[in-house]
Parts: structure tokens; C-alpha cells; sequence
């Protein structure tokens, strides 16, 4: 399919990691140097909701009854975010697809608007358990805190506290959890030029060089 308005010199990233393992930061970072939307799944459905789209009506009720959004509703949600003038020349996707099914739908998506870059941030689970059992998050906002943030939330100036419902126990099955829904995933994308995994057990500043080479080095892969 021919590139669109210019659209193959874009940069498409999908960010994928477990909790903990430092997925936020390095999709911020990654957004601020390349000046492309930082795009998250959470913001994807509050704003949905907040908008009182038909669609948002959906989010509202499915997650007030305790239920996880389908397939169906986020990819329409992830639709129209992309949709947006911001994200014409790319994006930096954290937290979408989770699914096979959300994975092949934007594929749809991003047909002829340039290479889709899969970062797969790979850190080992006694690290991301120690992570988690000590993370940080905004009293007021509710953001995790970024590992720079000391005292008070870097984004509204809120005070820092310890997650309480981040227990070994808990985080223990969450990665079990993660880990069974995101194999899939990996097996869907490994094969491809354009997927790279990085070595999130490393400080933040390396990490964040390791991804901007593995950016550099899987658009080139996938424009071969």
C-alpha cells in the first residue's frame, strides 16, 4: 500500500513490557526526542470517558461493573486516537494491543503510514518484584513516579507514596498474569525486522540509549 502524504517517513512504536519494568518512562522519553504522542492506554480511556462518547458511555459501564474492556471497544478507541493530526507523522503506543486480535487490527491501522517499531522491554522478575514492592505513585494525580521524582510528583507537584496493594503476593501473580497474556504477543511479533528486545535491568540514561539505537536500527531493518 502506497505511503500516505508523506506518511513514510513516520515512526510507529509499540511499547511492550510488564509492570515495573520501566515502560512509562522510556515511552516519555522516547516521545519528547522525537516529538511524537505519547499515547497510553490508560489516557486512551479516560479521555474516552471524560468526552462522553457514544464509545466512552461503553468504557464507563464495563469498568464500572468490573469487566475489561473488549477487543472490539479498544480498537476503536485506539482508532480514532490515531485518527488525530498529532499522531499523522507516528506515535509511541504504551499499553496497546494486548491482544493477538488488538495486534492484527493495527496492523490495519498503520498500513502505509510507515514501519511499526515493537520494543519489548525484558527485565527478570525478581528485579520487576522489588520494583513494584517499592514503587511510587502521585497522592494527587496518581502517576508512578519517575525514577528522578525524590520527594513530590513531577508533573502536579503531588506527594509520593508507596502503592499498598503492590505486595510481593499480588505483584507475584500480576507478572504471571502479564506474562500469559503478552507471550502471544511476542510469538506475533518476534519474527519481524522492525522487533527489538531491550534489556530494561540496566539504569534509565542506558536503557534509553539502547532504545533510541534500536529504533534507529529496526526502522532501517524494516525499510530493507
Amino acid at each position: 500500500m502506497a505511503a500516505r502524504d508523506g506518511a513514510c517517513e513516520a515512526l510507529n512504536v509499540v511499547m511492550l513490557g510488564p509492570p515495573g519494568a520501566g515502560k512509562g518512562t522510556q515511552a516519555e522519553r522516547l516521545a519528547r526526542t522525537r516529538s511524537l504522542p505519547r499515547i497510553s492506554t490508560g489516557d486512551i480511556l479516560r479521555e474516552a470517558v471524560q468526552a462522553g462518547t457514544s464509545i466512552g458511555r461503553v468504557v464507563r459501564a464495563t469498568m464500572e461493573a468490573g469487566n475489561l474492556v473488549s477487543d472490539d471497544v479498544m480498537i476503536a478507541i485506539v482508532q480514532a486516537r490515531l485518527d488525530r493530526d498529532d499522531a499523522r507523522h507516528g506515535f509511541i503506543l504504551d499499553g496497546f494491543p494486548r491482544t493477538v486480535v488488538q495486534a492484527s487490527a493495527l496492523d490495519r491501522m498503520v498500513d502505509g503510514r510507515g514501519p511499526l517499531v515493537v520494543l519489548d522491554i525484558v527485565v527478570p522478575e525478581d528485579v520487576l518484584v522489588r520494583r513494584l514492592a517499592t514503587r511510587r505513585i502521585c497522592s494527587r494525580c496518581g502517576v508512578n513516579a519517575a525514577p528522578d521524582w525524590t520527594r513530590s510528583c513531577g508533573r502536579c507537584g503531588g506527594e509520593l507514596v508507596t502503592r499498598m496493594d503492590d505486595g510481593v503476593d499480588i505483584v507475584r501473580e500480576r507478572l504471571a498474569v502479564y506474562e500469559r497474556q503478552t507471550k502471544p504477543l511476542v510469538d506475533y511479533y518476534s519474527a519481524r525486522p522492525s522487533f527489538r528486545a531491550i534489556d530494561g535491568n540496566q539504569p534509565p540514561d542506558v536503557v534509553t540509549g539502547a532504545i533510541d539505537d534500536a529504533v534507529g536500527a529496526a526502522v532501517k531493518g524494516a525499510t530493507l
